[in-house]
């Protein structure tokens, strides 16, 4: 009898669904790997739109109008589309102090929940 060398088919076939499960593996993990990857810089460009934001605003040195200059909403971004911001001021007098409380919030495209940064100022 001759002494046969080489993979049974059985063999082959079995190797291959085992290399076919690991690709897809990789393949599966890479595109999870890009989606996070792609909503986390989406997400630190809304932090830095707020973040831009309330640091203009505190270093504004007129108190008294910054409700009226910074309050309201703005989504003309032109490097980022899409993208709304919305400043609010809320003026509290408490004990003859004078306080504004800013609220800034961003939403946007491939931003799962609005990213919010606050900041209260008091009068001069």
């Amino acid at each position: 009898m001759s002494e046969q060398r080489g993979f049974t088919l059985i063999e082959v076939v079995v190797s291959l669904a085992i290399l076919l499960i690991v690709i897809v593996g990789f393949v599966s993990m890479t595109g999870k790997s890009t989606n996070v990857a792609a909503t986390t810089d989406r997400s630190e460009m809304g932090i830095q739109l707020a973040s831009d934001r309330i640091a203009q605003i505190k270093s504004d040195p007129n108190y008294t109008t910054i409700d009226s200059i910074y309050g309201g909403t703005e989504s003309s971004f032109p490097t980022l589309p899409g993208f709304v911001r919305v400043t609010k001021i809320v003026r509290t007098t408490t004990g003859g102090n004078d306080y504004k409380r800013i609220t800034v919030t961003v939403t946007g495209p491939g931003i799962s929940t609005s990213v919010a940064r606050s900041t209260t100022m008091a009068a001069p």
